[in-house]
């Protein structure tokens, strides 16, 4: 199972990948949320410059904020500045969407823009929105036609697996959700969450910054979702200071920085002990107990862990997390929990 690395795009994605690839993380995947974020492809470019080995791709990408034409143009870049190491990875839209009070890409408009996408990066001509095109590129414009990318597709759901197996590569999946991943040969599972020092407290202010967004995640999903937000540990007061926010506006206040730090209302649910959901809701514990879920995850089918940090210390949080994941693969030897 190979250990991969996925990052809230930042200024400092570019740094973050470099380090990533110094401690051995196979690929790095950067979010493409422009309402948070600096341009998916800009920064994938800035890490390509930096880097020499590790793969690169945006995970993922959302039809409804891009023409197929500049998501295939910025994937023919990448791919000219890291030849063989791009990837693509496409979704729906969560944070991408949702947070600028859009709805969801349809599965059937996701289906004819995936293969409008794969089709141009052939060099085929393509008709699109009542007209017809073709990547132009001349030679040093992009890398040359056909450009041989994988794609891989986050879904869950009966429609987007139908989706997935018909048109990618593998599956990006999330939340723990392996029941589809023996399906794929190649199946991507998204983790949050730290490695615990003996005796560290789940509550720690350490851990609320390593950890908390992603254990804040169960509630941004839930509340879009239609579930009992209130039966969540904390839910109740995460609900009631979303519930101050005029309705018109209340995505805002939910995707508010969505899996970087903790919102006003993951605030409210952390003080009222939504930490208490941690070792559940992320990968967080010591090494070995680190080891023992991701050990579950590979024999679920997931082939590649994606491991996002958060808080003051990205490259910290990075170092950890493969140190301790790596002695999954250490074979014949003996671990302990360090």
């Amino acid at each position: 199972m190979k250990i991969s690395a996925q990052f809230a795009t930042s200024l400092d994605s570019p740094e973050h990948i470099a380090v990533a690839e110094g401690l051995g993380y196979a690929r790095a995947w950067l979010f493409d949320t422009p309402q948070q974020s600096p341009d998916v492809w800009m920064m994938l470019a800035l890490a390509a410059e930096r880097t020499d080995r590790i793969g690169l791709g945006p995970a993922v990408l959302v039809p409804a904020l891009r023409h197929p034409m500049v998501n295939a143009a910025g994937a023919t870049a990448l791919e000219a500045l890291a030849p063989g190491r791009t990837a693509v990875a496409f979704g729906t839209g969560f944070t991408g969407a949702r947070a600028m009070g859009a709805k969801p890409t349809t599965w059937s408009y996701m289906s004819n823009y995936i293969a409008a996408f794969r089709r141009l990066l052939r060099g085929e001509t393509v008709e699109w929105d009542g007209g017809r095109m073709r990547m132009l590129h001349p030679t040093g414009h992009a890398a040359p036609r056909p450009v041989e990318v994988p794609v891989l597709i986050s879904a869950l759901g009966p429609k987007g697996l139908a989706v997935a197996r018909e048109l990618a590569d593998g599956l990006f999946t999330v939340n723990a959700e392996t029941a589809s991943a023996r399906e794929f040969t190649w199946a991507a599972l998204g983790v949050h969450g730290t490695v615990l020092a003996d005796g560290e407290a789940l509550d720690s202010p350490r851990v609320r910054a390593a950890a908390g967004p992603g254990n804040a995640l169960a509630f941004h999903f839930a509340y879009e979702a239609g579930a009992d937000v209130a039966a969540l540990p904390g839910g109740q007061a995460w609900l009631e200071m979303i519930q101050r926010v005029p309705e018109r506006d209340r995505h805002l206040a939910v995707h508010d920085q969505h899996l970087v730090t903790l919102n006003a209302a993951d605030e409210a649910a952390w003080a009222a002990g939504s930490w208490a959901a941690i070792p559940t809701t992320t990968v967080t514990g010591s090494a070995r107990q680190l080891r023992q879920r991701l050990s579950a995850f590979a024999e679920d089918g997931i082939t590649e862990i994606v491991y996002q940090p958060t808080g003051p210390d990205i490259a910290g949080e990075l170092e950890a997390f493969i140190k301790a994941a790596n002695k999954l693969t250490t074979g014949g030897r003996r671990h302990d929990d360090s």
